[in-house]
């Protein structure tokens, strides 16, 4: 196990970085990445269930698309998951694409504060970046481009309410499909 104060350096070490300016052969951080780093950083063998149970202390992994609405949005959030979702996970499937769900948590008992940017595909891989958090900053663009990653795959990008729409990235290849999950525009960042 890490000590607190290892965690808390490790989350400092991981903001604003990707695991390839480690020498990681990764886009973005995974629990395999995660685990890699912990081991060369820590000298600590954690097993990736170990690190799993991390990321989900952090609020990271699969969540229930009711679970990314706020209160307000529930009903519509379902309705949609009836609705749209199937729609777009045939499209994933014709493109042979992965479907993302991407938000937002901020991680307390950080100082500075962190916001952790995670997407979980539909199979359940989580793919996360901490950054240190802004008012209001919009998805960043280099995240949504790493998802993709260097083969350029298609991926199909479900964004819950984190960003408004007007703060999506602008201009995105066409190999990147966004689409918003039902939202009354309040921000989810804070879990």
């Amino acid at each position: 196990m890490l000590s607190r104060e290892q965690e808390l350096e490790l989350i400092d070490t991981l903001r604003g970085v990707h695991p390839d300016e480690f020498g990681l052969d990764e886009e973005l951080w995974t629990r395999q990445s995660l685990t890699t780093l912990i081991q060369r950083r820590f000298d600590l063998p954690l097993d990736p269930g170990a690190v799993g149970a991390y990321l989900r202390a952090w609020g990271l992994g699969p969540r229930e698309p009711r679970e990314r609405a706020c209160g307000l949005c529930v009903s519509a959030v379902e309705r949609w998951v009836r609705s749209d979702y199937p729609a777009i996970t045939r499209a994933a499937q014709e493109h042979l694409a992965e479907v993302y769900w991407i938000g937002r948590v901020r991680l307390r008992g950080t100082m500075p504060a962190a916001d952790v940017i995670s997407a979980v595909s539909s199979r359940g891989r989580v793919r996360f970046m901490i950054t240190t958090p802004t008012v209001d900053p919009p998805l960043p663009r280099d995240f949504v481009l790493r998802l993709s990653g260097e083969e350029q795959r298609t991926v199909h990008l479900i964004v819950d309410g984190s960003w408004p729409r007007n703060e999506w990235p602008r201009r995105l290849p066409r190999r990147i499909v966004l689409h918003p999950l039902p939202s009354c525009g309040r921000a989810i960042a804070a879990a």
